[in-house]
């Protein structure tokens, strides 16, 4: 069992639910199932990508790593790519239950993954390809969740809206709306005085505006995944050095980002909150700051392999307060304080088993 939590390297899992949470928390939608089958099938998909990076990785490891599972022999290479395919599944499966959508970006996701870890790792196109996984993670949250019902509205998505306006002098109201007609008119009366009328409860819900909904959900999502994605270039492009160290610049630009990320999601905070509440969303964006910040300083100043090492494991922890800060940025003040109570946990584990 300790060469398989190696393997998958069980102390990095903390950092994979606060994916969809805060995809979920960008939509202004509320965690449900969907939201669970989209953590799930993070889950799968995230240590599929671990066991097939060891299986891709194991003759550099021989000779860099040989205490890794696979070159010391613990684990099979086969028994590791046999693990990394069942989790590959499991994901697409679970995902498939959340919806079509779902399971369309789980899909590109999954493909994302092999194809980091058997084709572009050791390209330049690495951190941007690592980035690209981990926007599509959290876009997984938000596709999975589903839309939260009005109250006191009927759905209306399958109602027309043509139905719902009437545009047309002397119209006459039609069967296929009888939610439309107001009270007291029967089917087929003309409007009185040839003047528009609206049916308010039905316009709220109409594909036209729901089409325009689509689109702000998208540009909400888009910023936080453009966020956690930036921080997953940083975080990719310093371990591309962790094994021989020697880089400054790279660490020095991680650290840039890490406090453009913060300031983006303490402002945000700040500006949707005020006085005492401004406390909760803005001590996330703080944590994220610290965790990440300090070891990338002293790999930027002692670019050791082992100091790079540790700047890269506080980056992979640091993902868990930025996740919560972008919940909370996202106005789920109480999403972001579940995601970062997963911080703790992950600290404790990773003193055990390394994420790196």
């Amino acid at each position: 069992m300790r060469a398989w939590a190696e393997l998958l390297r069980v102390s990095a899992l903390f950092t994979v639910p606060g994916d969809a949470l805060a995809g979920t928390a960008a939509t202004g939608r509320r965690p449900d199932r969907g939201t669970a089958y989209a953590v799930g099938a993070s889950l799968c998909l995230y240590e599929a990508g671990m066991a097939l990076n060891d299986w891709a990785d194991r003759d550099e490891d021989a000779v860099d790593r040989p205490h890794r599972p696979l070159p010391s022999g613990r684990i099979t290479p086969a028994a590791a790519l046999g693990a990394a395919g069942l989790l590959t599944a499991a994901g697409l499966a679970l995902a498939s239950r959340a919806g079509r959508p779902a399971l369309t970006v789980a899909t590109a996701l999954a493909g994302t993954v092999w194809a980091y870890d058997l084709r572009l790792k050791h390209t330049a196109a690495a951190p941007a390809v690592m980035a690209t996984a981990r926007a599509l993670d959290l876009t997984l949250g938000a596709t999975a969740t589903g839309p939260a019902p009005r109250a006191g509205r009927r759905p209306a998505a399958t109602v027309p809206i043509r139905h719902a306006l009437d545009l047309t002098p002397g119209a006459t109201a039609t069967a296929s709306a009888p939610t439309g007609i107001p009270a007291g008119r029967r089917p087929g009366a003309a409007v009185r005085g040839g003047a528009p009328r609206r049916a308010p409860d039905l316009v709220a819900g109409a594909p036209v505006t729901g089409r325009g909904a689509a689109a702000r959900t998208a540009l909400r999502v888009a910023a936080p995944a453009a966020a956690l994605a930036a921080h997953t270039y940083a975080v990719t492009a310093v371990s591309r050095h962790e094994t021989q160290g020697g880089s400054t610049l790279v660490p020095l630009a991680a650290l840039a980002a890490t406090a453009a990320l913060g300031a983006f999601t303490g402002l945000g905070a700040l500006r949707r909150s005020g006085g005492a509440a401004a406390l909760v969303p803005l001590l996330p964006a703080a944590g994220y700051i610290g965790t990440a910040a300090v070891p990338l300083l002293h790999a930027a100043l002692n670019p050791s392999p082992p100091l790079t090492q540790r700047a890269v494991g506080g980056g992979i922890r640091a993902m868990i307060p930025l996740q919560a800060a972008l919940a909370a940025r996202a106005g789920a003040g109480g999403t972001g304080i579940a995601v970062l109570g997963l911080a703790p946990l992950a600290r404790t584990l990773a003193r055990k088993v390394s994420p790196t």
